[in-house]
């Protein structure tokens, strides 16, 4: 018998259906959100200057910030998130300044965290990706302690962006095992099967950023 939890439909809510190349059309966003309808996933991730967009009732809009390099004042970053939200995002996914976490520089990390999340307080959702693919496991760590003193609520792998790479099973069992089940833990980058989501979701993720959302869905039991 199939596992509710591993149903197309169970992992189809964990979705954030994402289309953030620089090129992205309104109309490609129109056929995102479509297709996210069409698929029952959680939310559509898309860059903020494509927003306002329409979107059933049900489907969560997530927005990024600081996208993707991070490389952004902190005041610049939370204008940038509460535009989004003003916008209609939900959602924001907010890229840190990877030179703060390289550095170890934490308190650095936490603050402009901090910032964003009071430019765009409760019950908007706030996600921090701190690129863990180019950190060290104490780097991680350290990110995912600031990201929780700052208010955030998920930490997330990465943005896809990064030569260093995306999502491992390493680095989200690493961050699930930090914030305890505190925080939720949102995989992303190069996830491209149903054997791949699932492995992330068994260490931990408890959110999945796709952009192929409908060929890893069609590989799960309905």
């Amino acid at each position: 018998m199939t596992d509710p939890a591993r149903s197309r439909a169970a992992v189809a809510g964990l979705v954030d259906h994402t289309l953030l190349k620089p090129e992205a059309t309104p109309a490609e966003v129109a056929a995102l959100i479509a297709e996210a309808d069409a698929l029952g996933v959680h939310a559509v991730c898309v860059s903020p200057s494509l927003l306002p967009v329409q979107a059933p009732p049900g489907l969560a809009i997530a927005a990024v910030c600081g996208f993707p390099s991070g490389a952004h004042q902190p005041a610049i970053k939370a204008a940038e998130a509460a535009d989004a939200v003003a916008r209609g995002a939900g959602e924001i996914d907010l890229v840190i300044n990877l030179a703060n976490a390289l550095t170890s520089d934490f308190d650095a990390v936490r603050a402009e965290i901090a910032a964003v999340r009071a430019a765009c307080p409760a019950p908007v959702l706030l996600k921090v990706i701190i690129e863990s693919a180019a950190l060290s496991d104490a780097q991680i760590v350290g990110c995912c302690r600031a990201a929780e003193a700052a208010g955030a609520d998920f930490v997330k792998t990465s943005t896809g962006f990064h030569p260093a790479g995306g999502a491992d099973l390493h680095a989200v069992r690493l961050m699930a095992d930090t914030v305890g089940g505190r925080l939720g833990i949102k995989a992303s980058g190069g996830i491209r099967s149903a054997e791949a989501a699932l492995a992330m979701i068994d260490a931990g993720a408890t959110r999945l950023g796709l952009s192929a959302s409908e060929a890893v869905l069609a590989g799960l039991p309905q």
